[in-house]
């Protein structure tokens, strides 16, 4: 009898079939308080974080690029507004609820001449290979469960010479940083989410998460491993997070 494959779930371990639902109901559950939740958690900083990921991708006018986990549309609309408008960004979640957010946005903003969106799964993107210039994705690929082969999705999507830019939560480089991140972590951002998102759980789950993710030159070579090239990462405040690159040939 064959044993059944198990992953995390934050600092559980779930079957590798749970994980997907589990995640879905995390996101569902929190995708109206997702952005303002993000501003809380970080302080503000991952509007910083963000803007340098966009310097990295080299989207350029008349472009067409993919956002993988895009969910609110944040990346996309940095993409588009990046080239003034003049290409087309894909937004691509596999999450419904995160989708009518990041929908409601850019219908506000009046840009959805410019920005798609499609709901579908990281691990088996529904877009034939070699049709982006520029895929990217934040805050994200660690709750796929099997972040490789997202990745590798990615690598398949992308045209040759294209590039790969993925934004995520990562190791501080400083153990006494590293002590106090920790600290304000698991004491501060769970009742955070407690209070405004009335979903301590969730954000439970996404400070464990962050915690199980690989350190970045495990990412470096998961991005390596799947086919890109000149793979290389840029440490963000001190290593919380990370924004990792790579072409494909």
């Amino acid at each position: 009898m064959t044993e059944a494959k198990t992953t995390h779930f934050g600092s559980k371990t779930v079957a590798e079939e749970e994980k997907e639902k589990l995640v879905g109901q995390v996101f569902s559950s929190v995708a109206g308080k997702y952005d303002i939740m993000n501003t809380v958690m970080s302080l503000g900083i991952h509007h910083v974080w963000k803007r340098f990921m966009i310097s990295k991708t080299g989207f350029r006018p008349g472009e067409i690029a993919i956002d993988v986990g895009g969910g609110t549309a944040d990346i996309a609309m940095l993409l588009r507004d990046s080239v003034g408008g003049n290409a087309k960004v894909v937004v691509y979640d596999i999450n419904h609820a995160m989708l009518l957010g990041g929908r409601d946005k850019v219908v506000d903003h009046g840009v959805l001449k410019d920005i798609q969106f499609v709901q579908g799964n990281a691990e088996y993107i529904s877009f034939p290979d070699n049709t982006f210039d520029v895929a990217t994705v934040a805050f994200c690929i660690r709750n796929v469960t099997h972040p490789d082969q997202g990745f590798r999705e990615m690598h398949r999507i992308l045209k040759p010479g294209g590039k790969l830019v993925c934004l995520e939560f990562s190791r501080p480089t400083n153990d006494a940083f590293r002590a106090f991140y920790d600290f304000y972590s698991f004491n501060f951002i769970p009742k955070f989410g407690e209070i405004i998102a009335r979903d301590r759980d969730s954000y439970q789950y996404l400070v464990e998460s962050i915690r199980k993710f690989p350190p970045q030159e495990e990412i470096k070579k998961m991005l390596e491993d799947v086919g890109l090239y000149k793979v290389k990462y840029y440490n963000l405040t001190n290593g919380i997070a990370a924004v990792h690159l790579g072409y494909k040939v």
